[in-house]
């Protein structure tokens, strides 16, 4: 039996996304009445889309007995994680044609890289690099070719734009193909101690490209718990990938096998056959509330309570932060995965991984079993189970029972803390999202002095004036996405870090974001109304006193109300993060953002 708060959200979203949710079946099943699309293109528009093909692909697009699968990747060289694509378009071409399919590559998706990007102008096209994606995506399978997709993707704003552009061809089933994290290198905890060392200047250049180099070493997802690899359990827990699939390591026999499989499952969901699994209907409210439940029972990304906003907004579905804010009270933390552990995304799947995650959270009702997912057997209750080679075969054998190491996965009964690993924050600063999971308890709570600032360098330059050196609330102003494109804030993590191993209370409070990495220093964190808006943030000002409780979600300035009301908001005129590196290319984004709470969305109505 599903929790009853759990049942409750879900009811609550159903009702509220029933009118756009309706609407938004209806144009899909619209979509799907004439049978396969590339019966509706004229002789002329059919050739150009198998001009390029072998004489046998031609003669099966040219009918309609044989599905054809579009492949959509963000494959590059310079992503680790997006490297071991390159090969996997003529793998799953010669899987379809073993299945009696036939598979056509669509197009490339943009894939940047926040951890290159990460203090850089580059960083301030990043959550906007989300919708490129999703439009990306929307062209490459626009050409009425295809019965069904695979997305190849799994970093930061990859993912989300991919899953945004699955639903908007909402008729066609979809599977997602994961890439796998890269073996274990240097401990991430031994990481970020050289970074702040570095920060301190107690260590050189070299030493720090030793230690980041000896982390971030092969092909495959960087193997700490931020957003890339929140990505891959949400989409499983949603459902899209194969059951276990999500955290198997690149270049590896089984994790061939997996693609193979992939692509003989969507092949069996196309309309063309008697199991039609169109992604836009398996996208329901209660995958949607399967994403947000595990979420918090990892303590995964900040980023998310802003992609699956508008993830679900993409399917007609209505979410907010006040429905985070009610799984989290009921969700325990079952997970230590750096930054809120010592282990890495290795040992959470030689622990067990998703499939004793997802057996602990059924058991529980903490999560709906009835969702149609692309495993075999339609519901979730196949994803206790773990994928395996016997014989050169790829089966699936239940997995272990439980933990196999309680330091990692823990159970609801000894939950590493009662609640979520992300809490809503509010008060008469506004209202934002906290990563609390990684922050020790005796910081959860921090009352100091306000620093203001308006740009992420000037906080560097005050750090390393040595003018920082004692208890304080940074306040960081016009970050959100219409002031900057909201980059991610990361590069002052070994900062505020450093001083809180000092022994000072710190906090960063912010209309921007920080990485899904971060956490050890505790935050307020998209923060809305944003500054450009003239959000609460633009009156406060140097030596105002805050307190911040991440453990209640409580931020407050402590100023009567009618001074603080009377201030006058800080404007900030600068255009200067508005040009270089193709920001100006941006311009229409910025203006046309919408803000954090609603998904940070450019690309369709919010209303």
């Amino acid at each position: 039996m599903v929790h009853q708060v759990l049942e409750s959200v879900t009811n609550d979203i159903i009702e509220r996304s029933r009118d756009s949710r309706t609407k938004y079946l209806a144009r899909i099943d619209a979509a799907v009445e004439n049978g396969p699309h590339r019966a509706q293109l004229a002789c002329g528009n059919l050739v150009h889309g198998f001009a390029a093909c072998s004489a046998g692909e031609k003669a099966d697009l040219s009918g309609t007995v044989k599905a054809n699968i579009g492949i959509i990747s963000a494959y590059n060289d310079m992503l680790s994680a997006h490297q071991p694509y390159k090969d996997y378009p003529d793998l799953i071409k010669q899987a379809a044609v073993d299945a009696g399919g036939v598979a056509q590559f669509a197009g490339g998706v943009p894939a940047m890289c926040d951890g290159v990007t990460q203090g850089q102008a580059g960083m301030e096209l990043s959550l906007f690099s989300r919708d490129v994606i999703a439009m990306s995506a929307a062209i490459g399978l626009s050409h009425n070719m295809f019965d069904g997709a695979l997305f190849l993707g799994i970093c930061d704003k990859i993912v989300p734009g991919l899953l945004i552009s699955a639903l908007s061809f909402g008729h066609l089933p979809a599977v997602f193909v994961p890439g796998g994290p890269m073996p274990s290198g240097l401990p991430n905890k031994e990481k970020v101690r050289i970074r702040q060392l570095y920060a301190e200047g107690k260590v050189g250049r070299d030493a720090l490209l030793k230690a980041e180099s000896e982390s971030y070493h092969s092909p495959g997802t960087c193997t700490f718990y931020g957003t890339a690899n929140s990505n891959q359990m949400m989409v499983e827990m949603m459902g899209l990938h194969l059951p276990g699939s999500s955290f198997v390591n690149p270049n590896t026999p089984l994790r061939d096998a997996l693609t193979k499989s992939a692509t003989e499952q969507v092949l069996k969901y196309t309309a063309m056959g008697d199991d039609f699994r169109p992604i836009g209907h398996m996208i329901d409210e209660k995958a949607i509330v399967n994403a947000m439940v595990g979420l918090m029972a990892t303590g995964g990304s900040t980023n998310h309570t802003m992609h699956l906003v508008a993830i679900a907004k993409a399917a007609g579905i209505i979410i907010n932060w006040d429905d985070f804010d009610k799984i989290t009270k009921i969700i325990p933390l079952l997970t230590r995965i750096y930054p809120n552990g010592d282990a890495d995304i290795n040992h959470f799947q030689a622990a067990g991984g998703m499939g004793v995650l997802i057996g602990e959270l059924l058991e529980q009702g903490l999560m709906h079993e009835d969702i149609v997912s692309v495993a075999a057997t339609r519901g979730m209750s196949s994803y206790t189970q773990e994928p395996k080679l016997v014989d050169g075969e790829l089966v699936w054998e239940e997995g272990p029972g439980k933990s196999l190491d309680e330091t990692v996965i823990s159970t609801v009964a000894k939950p590493f803390s009662k609640s979520g690993g992300l809490h809503l924050i509010h008060g008469n600063l506004g209202r934002g999202m906290s990563k609390i999971s990684a922050v020790a308890e005796e910081h959860q709570i921090v009352e100091a002095a306000a620093m203001v600032f308006d740009d992420q360098d000037d906080v560097v330059a005050c750090f390393k004036r040595g003018e920082m050196e004692k208890d304080l609330i940074v306040v960081l102003r016009f970050q959100g996405p219409k002031a900057n494109g909201m980059p991610e804030l990361h590069k002052l993590t070994p900062l505020l870090g450093s001083l809180q191993d000092k022994g000072f209370h710190v906090a960063i409070v912010t209309d921007g974001r920080m990485s899904g990495a971060s956490g050890k220093v505790p935050s307020a964190i998209h923060m809305c109304p944003e500054c450009e808006e003239g959000g609460p943030l633009t009156r406060v000002q140097d030596g105002d006193m805050l307190h911040l409780n991440t453990q209640s979600g409580e931020l407050n300035i402590l100023v009567e109300d009618d001074e603080f009301n009377a201030r006058t908001p800080h404007v900030k005129v600068s255009t200067d993060h508005h040009y270089g590196m193709g920001r100006e290319l941006f311009d229409s984004f910025r203006k046309g953002v919408s803000s954090a709470e609603t998904g940070a969305i450019n690309m369709f109505n919010v209303e």
